[in-house]
C-alpha cells in the first residue's frame, strides 16, 4: 500500500459525524425556506450545498491538535418549497422543539425569515437572542413576513428587546427608523466598526454572558451577510467592508463553547451567486468551528 492511499484510507471527515444518532448532542436540521424574500435569490439550495461541502473538512484542528468526535444527528431537512414565512412558522419551530431536548441545534438555511420560528421552537418566554448581521432586520411586519423583518415580528410577538444582542450591524445599508426602534427597544447594538475596535469575539463573549444572566437559554442568528463581500459573495446582502471572515469564525467557536447557547442558524446563504466553491467552504468551516466550540463545553 502507497503512503498517499494508507492517508487516504485514515482520513476521517466532518460529514462522517452526521448520521441518525438519536442519542447525539447535537442535531441538524435544514431549513431552506425561500419565499419572501426582500433579495431574490436562491438560499433554498443552502442546505444541500453546505452538506455537500462537509466531505471535504477533516475531523482534526492542528492549531489545538484535538480531534472533532461529537455525533452530529442529522434531522433532515424541514418540508419548505414554494413555502411562505408565515406557512413556514410551524414546522420551523416544530422541527426546534422536537431537539430542544439536546445540548445544541443547527439550522441550515434558508432566509432570514427561519429565525423567528427557530427562536419560538426554544420557548419565547425563557430565550435571549443574539445575531451576528449586517441588518438591523427590523422592517414593519404590517406587508407580511420577510427575510428583512424576523427581528422586528419577534418584538412583537413580546420577545423583550433588552434579550437581544444584535453585532456587526454595517453602515449604508440600514436606516436611521430601524436604529431608532432598536434602541427604543432596549437592543444592545454593535457596529462593524465596533467589533473592529474591540474584537468581534469579545463583543460575542461579552454579550453571551450578558444574556445568560437573564435568559434560560440563546438562540444565535448568523445571517452570513455579515462577513465581508469579497470573502462571502453567495449572499444578496453581503455588502463591501463587512467582517472578516476569521473575526466570524473565532466568535463561532465561542458560541459553540457556551454552554447558554441551545441553538445555531446559518441563514442567507444562496449558491446561485456562488463564485468557484468559496461560500460552501465558508459554510463547511463554520460548522467545523461551532463544533469545535462544542467540545469544549463543560
Amino acid at each position: 500500500m502507497t503512503m498517499e492511499a494508507s492517508e487516504a484510507l485514515g482520513w476521517r471527515s466532518v460529514a462522517d459525524l452526521i448520521g441518525d444518532h438519536p442519542d447525539a448532542p447535537v442535531a441538524l436540521i435544514g431549513a431552506p425556506l425561500n419565499e419572501r424574500s426582500l433579495t431574490p435569490g436562491r438560499c433554498d439550495l443552502g442546505s444541500r450545498a453546505f452538506r455537500a461541502a462537509l466531505p471535504r473538512f477533516s475531523t482534526y484542528d492542528v492549531e489545538t491538535g484535538r480531534e472533532l468526535t461529537v455525533p452530529v444527528h442529522d434531522a433532515g431537512d424541514v418540508p419548505l418549497k414554494a413555502v411562505s414565512p408565515a406557512d413556514a412558522f410551524q414546522p420551523i419551530r416544530g422541527a426546534v422543539a422536537a431537539q430542544a431536548h439536546r445540548a445544541l441545534t443547527v439550522l441550515i438555511g434558508g432566509n432570514n425569515a427561519m429565525t423567528r420560528p427557530g427562536v419560538h421552537g426554544l420557548g419565547l418566554d425563557r430565550v435571549g437572542l443574539l445575531t451576528l448581521d449586517a441588518h438591523f432586520d427590523l422592517r414593519d411586519t404590517d406587508q407580511g413576513l420577510t427575510n428583512g423583518n424576523p427581528v422586528q415580528a419577534l418584538l412583537d410577538d413580546g420577545l423583550d428587546g433588552r434579550r437581544i444582542s444584535q453585532i456587526g450591524l454595517a453602515p449604508f445599508a440600514n436606516t436611521r427608523r430601524a436604529h431608532e426602534k432598536a434602541k427604543a427597544a432596549g437592543i444592545s447594538v454593535f457596529t462593524a466598526a465596533d467589533c473592529r475596535r474591540e474584537g468581534t469575539a469579545a463583543i460575542v463573549t461579552r454579550e453571551l454572558a450578558r444574556l445568560s444572566a437573564i435568559c434560560d437559554v440563546i438562540y444565535v442568528d448568523v445571517d452570513i451577510d455579515v462577513i465581508d463581500r469579497s470573502q462571502w459573495p453567495a449572499s444578496p446582502g453581503a455588502r463591501p467592508g463587512g467582517l472578516p471572515l476569521h473575526d466570524v469564525l473565532e466568535a463561532t467557536r465561542v458560541i459553540g463553547a457556551h454552554p447558554s447557547v441551545r441553538a445555531v442558524d446559518l441563514t442567507e446563504y444562496d449558491p446561485s451567486l456562488e463564485v468557484g466553491d468559496l461560500s460552501a467552504l465558508t459554510a463547511g468551516r463554520w460548522f467545523c468551528e461551532l463544533l469545535a466550540g462544542f467540545q469544549t463545553r463543560g
